[in-house]
C-alpha cells in the first residue's frame, strides 16, 4: 500500500511540473483518485513546503502566504546535479557547504511564481556579503529554476564588460557545458546583447532550451534588449523569465534609467521574476515601497555568512550593539597597515588640475606593500594549498591616467628586486618584514604552519619573473585573465575593479581612495572573501581615516543584517520592512542620486543603549565636558529622591531625578561631532516628546560608575570614584586630538539601577527586568576615565589614551515604550565640505558605446 503512495506521489510530482499545487490536485481529483489518498498527498507536500518555510537558513521576510510549490531538487534534475558535480570537484564539501547552498537556493525558489502560472510579476532581494558566493548561488536558483520549466534567464551583470565576461563564463561552465542541448545564448564571452533576426528560433514552441542572455546594466543594451522583446511577444506568452540583477544597489536604483528600462523589459514578459543580488542593500531599501519601481515588495532573503568569509567585521572589528557584551565584540585581525596622510598626495593627484602628468612615487608603505605581497605569494608556493592564482589591488583613484601613471614606477621596482636578490641590505630588509608581519599575525591561529624565510626566498626568484604589472580600468586592453594558468600580478585600478569583478587569490591590497556612499564603499573592498590555505597572510594597507570608516560600516552592516533577522522573525512583511541604519558624518547611507525617498532619518530611542566612544583630547574640550558632569552630579545630588552610595563598588546612584537636569547636561555636554548615534538635539527631542506622549522618561536615575582601583575623581562633595582604564584603538598616524576608545559601557552597568541578581541575566534578560521595575525611568550613567589609560599589553590593537586631561563617558539607557514608541527626524545627508570624493562613474550606463 505504501509503494502504491509512493507511486501516486510521483505521479503528483510530475503533475506539478505543468500545474501549481491546487491545479495539480484538483487534476489528481479528476483522475478519479480517493479523496483520503489525495488529503494524504496534500499533506505530504504541506510537510515539504513547511521544512522549506521553516528553514533556520536563510531567513526571509515575504509578502502574504506564497505559494510553495517548490520543494527542492528531484531525481530527473540536470542543471543542479551538474553544479553539485562541478563544487564537488573544487573541493567544496557535501557538508556543509553545499548542503548550506541547496538550503539557500531552494528558499529562493521556493518564493518565485510556480512558472506555469498564467500571468506573474514578482519581486525579490537577496542580501548576501561581498565576494562571499553571490554568483555561485543565483546560478544555482538559475540551474533550479531551469529544472522546473523556467525558460528565460536575463542576468544583468554590473557596467563594465569584465564583470559581464566573467559572468558569462561562470554561467556557461556551470550551467551550459554541463548540458549543452538545454541551452541556448544570446550573448557571448566578447559579445554583449545583440538584437537576433527570428524570436520564433529561442522561445517557439518547438524550442524547448532554456535561453540564456547575459547583459550590461547600459541604457543602449538594454533598450536593445526590451525593443527586441517587444518584437518577440507573440512568442512570450509561455515563457516564464527570471532576472538575476547582480549587484542590485549599483546603478539600478541609481539612475534615472535603468529602472524604468528594467520594467520594460518586465512588461514585456507576462511571466517574470525579478530577483535583486547584492551585499549592500542599502539603496534597494531605501527606494519608496509605493512607487511604480523595484522595490523588493515579495520577499527579502538574508543569506546567511559563509564558514571562512572574511568579512569588513573580521578585518575592521566593529562597535558594540545594543544587546551585546562589548568585551565579547572583537577588534578585528591585525591585518590592517597604515599609509600616513602625508603619503597620500605621491600616488594620487590632489586636484583634477593635478592629473595630467602626473607621475606617482613609491613611497615607503608602498614599496613594503608590494614586497610583501611578492613575500606572500612565494609563502604560498611552499605551501602549495589553495588558491593557486595570486593578486595585490593597488587602488587609489578612478582616474584612468593615474591609474596608467604606476605603470612605469611599479615595473621599475619589480626590476630592482630581481637584480637585488643577492643582495644584503635588500634580503635583509625583507627578512625583518616577513618577521615582523608573521609576529604581528600568526600562523597557528588560523590552522596554518608559519613558512620560515629561508623557505620562500628560494621561490622568490620566480614570483618576480611571473608578476605583471596589469592597469585594469575601463580605457585599456590589458586585463586580469584567470583562466589560463596560475596568475601573479599587481592590478591597478577603479571602478572596473571596485564592483563584482573577483579577484583571485588576492593577498595585499593599497587603498587611499574615498568615496561617500556606504555601498560604494562596501563594495570596493575586493579583500573580503574567501583565504583558504592563507588565511594568516592577507594584508590591506590604508588611511586611518578609511580603516575608522569601515570599522563604522561593519558596525551599520552587523546592525542592518541583525535588524533584517529581528523583523523576519515579527510577521512583517516587504512592504512594511523598514532597516534601521546608522549615519555617519562623513557617510552618506547611498550616493546622493540613489536617495529620493530617503533624505531624513527618523529615529527613536525606545529600548535602546546609547554611548560615547569618539573623543577629542584637547584640555578645552574636555574641561567642559567635566564641568556639565559635576554641574549634574551637584543637582542630582541635591534633588534625587533618593541616594545610594556604594564607594567600595566603585557607585553612585541618584534615584528620581528630574528629567529637565538631564536635558540641562545634554546642552552644556560635547558629544564627538563623528558620533551620530549620539545626537544631543535628537536624544533631547525625543525625551521631550516621551515627556509630552506618554509621561514617560519625566523621572531619570543618574549613575556615576568608576573603578574601585583606580585613582581618584571627584564629581561633587562626598562623591568621588576611581578612574576607570579606557585605552584608543591604535593607529599609526591618528589625529593626536582624536581617540576612538570603541566600548564605554558594560551589559553589567546597565543595570546598575535594578535590585540585585542582575549579574547572570543577557541583555534581553536586563530590558525585561527594566520594563517591570523601572518602565517609564532613563539611566544615564557618567564615567570618569583616566588620561593616559595604558592599554592590557595583550591587546595589541590599543594604544594609551594620552588625552591632556580626564575624560567623562558617558552612556544612556532608554526604556522599552509598553505603548508605540515616538520617533524624531533628522535630515541625514552629511557635510562632505573637508572630504576627498571620488564618486564611482555613471557615465558607462548611457554610453552607447556598449
Amino acid at each position: 500500500m505504501t509503494d502504491e503512495f509512493d507511486d501516486m506521489y510521483e505521479t503528483f510530482k510530475a503533475l506539478l511540473d505543468s500545474f501549481p499545487p491546487s491545479e495539480s490536485v484538483k487534476r489528481l481529483e479528476q483522475f478519479g483518485i480517493h479523496p483520503d489518498v489525495v488529503q494524504r498527498i496534500r499533506e505530504r507536500h504541506e510537510q515539504q513546503t513547511v521544512r522549506i518555510k521553516e528553514l533556520e537558513e536563510p531567513h526571509a521576510v515575504v509578502l502574504g502566504n506564497r505559494d510553495t510549490w517548490y520543494t527542492g531538487p528531484q531525481a530527473k534534475d540536470k542543471c543542479w546535479p551538474a553544479i553539485v558535480d562541478l563544487l564537488g570537484k573544487d573541493g567544496w564539501p557535501r557538508e556543509p557547504a553545499i548542503r548550506a547552498l541547496d538550503d539557500s537556493s531552494t528558499r529562493v525558489v521556493s518564493l518565485l511564481n510556480h512558472p506555469k502560472e498564467k500571468a506573474f510579476s514578482t519581486r525579490g532581494l537577496v542580501v548576501g556579503y561581498v565576494q562571499s558566493g553571490k554568483t555561485t548561488n543565483f546560478t544555482s536558483v538559475m540551474a533550479k529554476a531551469a529544472d522546473r520549466g523556467y525558460k528565460l534567464f536575463i542576468v544583468l551583470a554590473g557596467i563594465h564588460n569584465g564583470l559581464r565576461r566573467q559572468t558569462q563564463a561562470r554561467l556557461v561552465q556551470q550551467l551550459v557545458e554541463p548540458n549543452p542541448s538545454m541551452w541556448s545564448q544570446l550573448t557571448g564571452l566578447d559579445k554583449d546583447f545583440t538584437p537576433q533576426e527570428n524570436p520564433a528560433s529561442y522561445f517557439g514552441g518547438s524550442n524547448k532550451t532554456r535561453v540564456l542572455c547575459v547583459v550590461k546594466k547600459n541604457a543602449a543594451v538594454l533598450r536593445k534588449l526590451a525593443r527586441w522583446l517587444e518584437k518577440a511577444s507573440d512568442y512570450l506568452q509561455d515563457c516564464p523569465a527570471l532576472i538575476i540583477d547582480d549587484e542590485a544597489d549599483q546603478a539600478t536604483v541609481a539612475t534615472s534609467s535603468i529602472n524604468p528600462l528594467i520594467l520594460d523589459i518586465m512588461g514585456c514578459l507576462p511571466r517574470s521574476a525579478y530577483v535583486g543580488y547584492t551585499a549592500s542593500p542599502f539603496a534597494n531599501l531605501l527606494i519608496d515601497p509605493s512607487a511604480e519601481d523595484l522595490y523588493p515588495k515579495d520577499f527579502v532573503v538574508n543569506l546567511p555568512k559563509p564558514q571562512g568569509h572574511f568579512g569588513t567585521e573580521v578585518l575592521f572589528g566593529r562597535y558594540a550593539l545594543d544587546g551585546e557584551d562589548p568585551e565579547q565584540v572583537d577588534d578585528g585581525y591585525d591585518m590592517i597597515r597604515s599609509i600616513p596622510d602625508e603619503d597620500v598626495p605621491y600616488v594620487r593627484p590632489e586636484t583634477r588640475a593635478d592629473v595630467e602628468g602626473f607621475e606617482p612615487v613609491i613611497t615607503d608603505t608602498l614599496r613594503s606593500a608590494v614586497e610583501y605581497f611578492w613575500l606572500v605569494t612565494a609563502a604560498r608556493r611552499v605551501r602549495g594549498t589553495g588558491n593557486e592564482h595570486s593578486t595585490m589591488l593597488v587602488h587609489t583613484s578612478v582616474n584612468t591616467a593615474v591609474h596608467n601613471s604606476f605603470k612605469r614606477p611599479l615595473t621599475r621596482l619589480r626590476e630592482q628586486a630581481a637584480l637585488s636578490l643577492r643582495d644584503a641590505d635588500f634580503l635583509t630588509r625583507l627578512r625583518d618584514l616577513w618577521a615582523g608581519e608573521t609576529q604581528r599575525v600568526r600562523a597557528e591561529d588560523f590552522g596554518e604552519e608559519k613558512v620560515p624565510f629561508e623557505q620562500l626566498l628560494p621561490e622568490l626568484r620566480g614570483v618576480l619573473d611571473s608578476c605583471r604589472i596589469i592597469m585594469d580600468n575601463s580605457s585599456s586592453e590589458d586585463r586580469l585573465d584567470y583562466e589560463n594558468g596560475p596568475v601573479v600580478a599587481i592590478a591597478v585600478g577603479g571602478n572596473t575593479l571596485s564592483r563584482g569583478l573577483t579577484l583571485e587569490g588576492l593577498s595585499v591590497s593599497y587603498f587611499v581612495r574615498a568615496v561617500s556612499a556606504y555601498d560604494t564603499l562596501l563594495q570596493m573592498g575586493r579583500w573580503f572573501g574567501f583565504r583558504n590555505g592563507y588565511a594568516d597572510l592577507p594584508r590591506i594597507w590604508m588611511t586611518d581615516e578609511l580603516a575608522e570608516w569601515f570599522r563604522h560600516l561593519a558596525t551599520v552592516e552587523t546592525e542592518m543584517r541583525r535588524d533584517i533577522d529581528t523583523y523576519m522573525t515579527e510577521d512583517e512583511t516587504p512592504l512594511t520592512f523598514a532597516v534601521r541604519l546608522r549615519t555617519h558624518p562623513s557617510l552618506r547611507v547611498t550616493a546622493a542620486a540613489k536617495m529620493r525617498d530617503a533624505v531624513t532619518a527618523a529615529s527613536s530611542y525606545g529600548g535602546k543603549r546609547v554611548q560615547t566612544h569618539y573623543f577629542h583630547t584637547n584640555a578645552d574640550w574636555l574641561a567642559g565636558n567635566i564641568d556639565a558632569a559635576r554641574r549634574l552630579v551637584a543637582a542630582s545630588a541635591a534633588s534625587a529622591a533618593k541616594v545610594e552610595r556604594r564607594p567600595t563598588d566603585g557607585r553612585y546612584i541618584f534615584r528620581n531625578v528630574p528629567h529637565d537636569l538631564v536635558i540641562g547636561f545634554l546642552s552644556a555636554y560635547k558629544f564627538h561631532e563623528k558620533s551620530p548615534e549620539n545626537d544631543a538635539d535628537l536624544i533631547t527631542a525625543y525625551i521631550r516628546k516621551r515627556v509630552a506622549a506618554a509621561g514617560s522618561l519625566r523621572r531619570w536615575n543618574i549613575a556615576v560608575v568608576g573603578n574601585p582601583k583606580g585613582d581618584g575623581f571627584t564629581f561633587a562633595p562626598g562623591v568621588t570614584v576611581g578612574r576607570n582604564n579606557r585605552a584608543r584603538l591604535a593607529v599609526s598616524n591618528a589625529d593626536p586630538d582624536f581617540a576612538d576608545i570603541k566600548t564605554l559601557m558594560s551589559r553589567r552597568d546597565a543595570a546598575v539601577d535594578l535590585a540585585e541578581g542582575t549579574s547572570k541575566l543577557n541583555e534581553k534578560g536586563i530590558m525585561d527586568r527594566r520594563r517591570v521595575e523601572l518602565p517609564d525611568t532613563g539611566l544615564l550613567v557618567l564615567y570618569p576615565i583616566d588620561r593616559v589609560s595604558e592599554p592590557d599589553p595583550t591587546k595589541t590593537a590599543r594604544a594609551p589614551l594620552n588625552a591632556e586631561e580626564h575624560v567623562i563617558g558617558v552612556g544612556l539607557v532608554f526604556p522599552e515604550p509598553w505603548d508605540k514608541d515616538s520617533a524624531v527626524e533628522k535630515y541625514i545627508s552629511a557635510n562632505l565640505s573637508k572630504v576627498r570624493i571620488e564618486e564611482e562613474d555613471y557615465s558607462l550606463l548611457v554610453s552607447e558605446d556598449a
